[in-house]
């Protein structure tokens, strides 16, 4: 019988979404719209006190803010803004949506739109050249907002979405705002490092030494959540021993990580496709750290079917 899930947990108030352009924000807001959030688009850094002081005036009401670099002039000033609310006791949760480099290149590439920087002056060569000046200019707005976003990155709870398909990305979202934001969330997440490594891990662990159900015909086709996968691993003195010391570092240094008032804590596990031996750690190790109260799963390539 399932445990209830404690009353306790509140939503966040305030959810701050910013991150690269092409990263998925227009995905995270349109979630969080249907979650019940009253979300507001591109809103000036400068404005904010201001309109959550109007929002307290109007009752309690969850609303999301997306900020991008399309406000680059005033980026300087959200940072200090975050770090005020907070003090203030403000229960606001800032998502950084990123991507690697050759994603967002396609992405745009795909849509055809535009980068927000494109024209910034530290941006060099006119728009409407050849193919490779586009894809330089391209490639220089993708560093320089990577740059002008970093300081935010640091103070926010990051998602990857390089690998994500839409349905993924909103999941995700949801799932992250109904947990509390006064204590340490810690998240496991599964992934094949054929698709590479999630840039939003705090940790990783690469389990691609263990014995591999893949090669076992009736094993293949099922994942780390079946029974009959679940078994053969538990059975692997390899796996028992892997899965004790991962467990041990974690409980060793998670009181270290909530002391450092740290929202957000991803320990990513990855083998070759990420079918059987990662996701059956992760599925593990969430059963082990139930007690740590905010627990989330995330099975990147599995979530993706």
């Amino acid at each position: 019988m399932k445990k209830a899930k404690p009353e306790a947990r509140e939503q966040s108030d305030v959810v701050l979404v910013t991150g690269v352009s092409g990263g998925g924000k227009s995905i995270a807001m349109h979630a969080l719209e249907d979650a019940g959030f009253f979300c507001v688009d591109n809103l000036p850094p400068e404005l904010l006190l201001d309109f959550l002081k109007l929002e307290q005036q109007r009752g309690k009401r969850r609303v999301a803010i997306a900020v991008d670099v399309r406000s680059a002039g005033s980026l300087p000033h959200l940072l200090p803004l975050i770090k005020q609310l907070r003090s203030e006791g403000v229960a606001l949760r800032s998502i950084f949506l990123d991507a690697n480099t050759e994603t967002l290149m396609r992405r745009f590439s795909e849509t055809r739109r535009p980068h927000p920087l494109r024209q910034h002056p530290a941006v060099p060569g006119p728009a409407g050249e050849s193919g490779e000046d586009e894809h330089r200019a391209l490639l220089d707005a993708i560093h320089l907002e990577r740059e002008l976003l970093a300081a935010v990155r640091v103070e926010s709870t990051v998602i990857d979405t390089s690998q994500l398909r839409p349905a993924q990305l909103r999941a995700w979202v949801r799932d992250l705002v109904v947990v509390s934001g006064d204590s340490l969330t810690l998240v496991f997440e599964s992934f094949a490092f054929k698709h590479g490594v999630p840039s939003d891990a705090d940790f990783v662990f690469d389990v691609r030494v263990l014995p591999n159900p893949y090669y076992d015909r009736e094993l293949r086709p099922l994942n780390g959540r079946d029974e009959p996968v679940a078994r053969f691993l538990e059975a692997q003195p390899e796996v028992r021993l892997m899965l004790s010391q991962i467990s041990a570092f974690i409980a060793q240094w998670l009181p270290n990580f909530s002391a450092d008032q740290r929202s957000y804590l991803t320990v990513a596990i990855g083998c070759t496709g990420g079918q059987h031996r990662s996701v059956y750690l992760v599925e593990t190790l969430c059963r082990q750290f139930a007690y740590h109260g905010q627990v989330l799963k995330r099975h990147r390539e599995l979530d993706a079917k």
